[in-house]
């Protein structure tokens, strides 16, 4: 199956989006307004390299981007953050680009997905009409800027946090400024359910992955196996939280005490 190819679209949305006449475009990028417009037609079907490297110098945009994205698809803050320099790269070799939906007003929705759409995330993630289809959810105190998301979680492995819980994270965009042991949801390739872990990114690139249970022992993912990387903002559950244990009553007592210390 071919890659399609975005190009001409995205140069003339760029160009409108600036509110600038093909005239305009023209004039800056020392073109004739006869090329410009067959660019922007698809009468051009290949573009030279310095066409290509032209048009993503002015709208500090990567070539990649311009090429194999739908700007179109993306939400006002996305594109003021790609043009800001955050382009959508993966750490490692492979672009790495997040569909996201929008509401009437160009502004990003938060979607819930639902234990019953797990298995088609995986392979609708960077699919912009199944991610308009998930269930959105809306918070009052919710952050206004980044991208969140609502994912279920199942087992143990990060107890005392419930199982079953409703995770609600934040899109990372570059996975090299997570701190030690942050807790995410990761999207891992080949798998049927998410996985709620304490990450760390390597040196080598990699990404450890560790358990608040200590029942289950640490693991480590190849950098390519990683899809998404959703950064933990709070969980919700419907499960009570059991009762204090004597033990566990008893070490909360002695950290008051040597608080009261203090």
């Amino acid at each position: 199956m071919l890659q399609k190819i975005f190009f001409h679209n995205n140069i003339r949305f760029l160009r409108e989006r600036r509110r600038m006449s093909q005239e305009e475009l023209s004039a800056e990028l020392d073109v004739s307004r006869n090329k410009l417009q067959a660019l922007e037609s698809g009468k051009t079907v290949n573009p030279s390299a310095i066409d290509f490297i032209k048009f993503s110098e002015f709208f500090k945009v990567s070539i990649d981007s311009l090429m194999k994205v739908d700007l179109t698809k993306l939400g006002e803050l996305k594109l003021k953050e790609l043009m800001a320099g955050n382009d959508v790269y993966m750490t490692g070799s492979k672009i790495r680009v997040l569909a996201i939906s929008v509401d009437k007003d160009n502004r990003e929705n938060a979607e819930y997905v639902p234990v019953r759409a797990k298995a088609g995330y995986m392979a609708g993630y960077n699919d912009p009409e199944f991610i308009a289809g998930l269930p959105r959810f809306s918070l009052p105190n919710l952050p206004k800027a980044g991208t969140f998301r609502m994912f279920p979680t199942t087992g143990d492995s990060m107890l005392p946090i419930p199982e079953n819980s409703d995770v609600i994270a934040q899109y990372v965009e570059d996975w090299k400024n997570l701190k030690p042991d942050t807790a995410c949801i990761i999207i891992l390739k080949g798998q049927q359910d998410f996985v709620f872990k304490l990450v760390t990114v390597q040196e080598d690139g990699n990404v450890r992955l560790r358990s608040l249970n200590r029942n289950y022992a640490p693991y480590t993912v190849k950098s390519e196996d990683v899809l998404e990387i959703w950064k933990y903002y709070k969980h919700q559950t419907g499960t009570l939280p059991e009762p204090e244990t004597d033990l566990q009553e008893l070490k909360s007592l002695i950290l008051e005490l040597h608080k009261g210390r203090k």
